[in-house]
């Protein structure tokens, strides 16, 4: 019997899916550094700087700290600048309070922003087919306060 080596691999989003983790209920003080995705879903005060990778910010995580990243996805809470090449996605139940620069952003009904949106132009026009959600405006630079403020009524 032979075995499809490619069908053992990981396919679509396992290939994708995050590298390491910071569980729940772990507290990190100091700088995060390292060329591989990162799922934080616990605390962290400092620095994180992750090469060109994705961070997912958990829906647990509280994150008192400035990111560099490639790419961020946030369902948790943010107080510090953020920095993605590519790509910020501000999730529904998620929290940014801070300054943002990136070439895309996207910020969900039910999120909270609180800063300003630098959007970097040059990688903007390279990212400009996958706008697909909610974008800022053409203007280089943005200002917004309580952009998707959370409201309290039922569904």
């Amino acid at each position: 019997m032979q075995l499809n080596k490619e069908a053992m691999g990981p396919t679509g989003a396992m290939k994708d899916s995050v590298a390491s983790r910071l569980g729940a209920n772990l507290h990190m003080k100091g700088e995060i550094t390292g060329s591989e995705d990162l799922l934080i879903d616990g605390s962290v005060e400092g620095l994180v700087q992750l090469d060109e990778r994705r961070l997912t910010i958990g829906k647990t995580a509280k994150l008192t700290a400035d990111i560099i990243v490639g790419e961020v996805l946030v369902y948790g809470t943010v107080k510090g600048n953020v920095r993605a090449k590519s790509r910020i996605e501000i999730r529904k139940d998620g929290s940014v309070e801070g300054d943002i620069n990136t070439a895309q952003i996207m910020i969900e009904d039910g999120a909270v922003f609180k800063g300003s949106i630098e959007l970097e132009t040059s990688a903007r026009k390279e990212a400009d087919g996958n706008m697909s959600s909610q974008t800022a405006s053409e203007s280089t630079t943005q200002k917004a306060t309580g952009v998707g403020a959370r409201s309290k009524s039922a569904n």
